[in-house]
């Protein structure tokens, strides 16, 4: 397993603080399942797939070695609603609460079981970095030589645990030498591509050059752009997808120059329950990013602002999900189903 954000150690898990990167690197120790959702809210960690891991790790977190009894269980189902209710939107938490949960019904009156938990919760983590090192190298055989792609948001080992889900794309690219420039958006308001992905990149030495959200559609003017590589916090049965807000206005300037636009994610973001991208609950955030981001009032006081933290990106716009298991073309709703079965 490569660089990972995340990590166990005895009692507790370690988390590298994402707020307070690029500046400096702060790992935090969370010791009990309410330190995780405080992580969680808060943004030190974030993407889809590793909330999901986090909230995996702080069930376990939740679970006493010398718990028993009725307290053990009145402990564990306060913490799993509890870390439900910190992000809407990444449908990767609540596939990791509900494997969680099957182990504790399964074994909660095992002396054995917080060992099991986190055993699950350890499967959780290696099965995401494991599926990002799979759909790098799928997505790498959709580019040519030389390619130049553009990423938003971050969606890199910082995301995932490790590797990483579009950025896991790049990475393999630039391992096999097919990459030659990186385009991340600097993503508003809380700039993770401009402090996170600008990190990472800079980390391995992968060429890159960071541009202003509003540079997007004059890039693919100026320039030619082989793909546009996102990532997804959740998938509907028809393709629909979610994720960071910007993407849907990628997509459109992706299909207006002839782009292909892929979305890149495991297939625990996909939430077959919702037949559409209108069943997905979108997180609305508190106005002070946009109007102070980190602390910096750029707007009058008194200004009010809207924050949304995702948009929905219609199938129709999608030239192909890459996941683990495999390159879904559309129609969605049809090449989905065979991976599901």
């Amino acid at each position: 397993m490569m660089f990972s954000p995340v990590r166990w150690r005895e009692d507790a898990l370690e988390i590298l603080d994402q707020t307070e990167l690029p500046w400096k690197e702060v790992w935090r120790e969370l010791r009990s399942w309410e330190d995780a959702a405080e992580a969680i809210r808060k943004m030190r960690v974030r993407g889809a797939p590793l909330i999901g891991i986090v909230a995996a790790y702080g069930l376990v977190l939740a679970v006493g070695e010398h718990q028993a009894g009725k307290e053990r269980e009145v402990q564990f189902w306060q913490a799993l609603e509890g870390l439900k209710g910190t992000r809407p939107t990444a449908v990767n938490l609540f596939h990791a609460l509900e494997r969680l949960r099957k182990v504790f019904e399964r074994h909660r009156d095992s002396p054995g079981l917080r060992d099991l938990l986190l055993a699950e919760a350890r499967a959780i983590h290696r099965e995401e970095v494991q599926a990002c090192r799979a759909m790098g190298r799928l997505g790498a055989t959709l580019l040519p030589n030389r390619a130049k792609v553009v990423t938003i948001c971050n969606t890199g080992a910082l995301a995932t645990g490790g590797y990483g889900t579009a950025l896991g794309v790049v990475r393999a690219a630039w391992e096999e030498g097919k990459l030659s420039m990186v385009y991340p958006l600097e993503t508003r308001p809380r700039l993770q591509g401009a402090r996170l992905t600008a990190w990472e990149l800079l980390r391995e030495g992968i060429p890159f050059r960071l541009i202003a959200d509003s540079a997007a559609g004059w890039l693919l003017v100026t320039e030619k752009i082989d793909a546009v590589l996102v990532g997804a916090d959740r998938i509907a049965r028809n393709g629909d997808t979610a994720n960071k807000i910007g993407t849907y206005t990628l997509a459109v300037l992706a299909r207006r120059h002839g782009v292909p636009f892929y979305v890149v994610a495991p297939t625990s973001t996909i939430d077959p329950s919702l037949p559409t991208g209108a069943g997905i609950p979108i997180e609305e955030r508190d106005e002070g990013e946009v109007l102070s981001p980190y602390g910096m009032r750029f707007a009058p006081v008194g200004a009010p602002a809207w924050n949304p933290a995702f948009d929905v990106t219609p199938a129709e716009l999608i030239t192909a999900i890459i996941t683990e298991r495999g390159i879904l073309w559309p129609p969605f709703s049809e090449s989905m189903g065979s991976i599901l079965s």
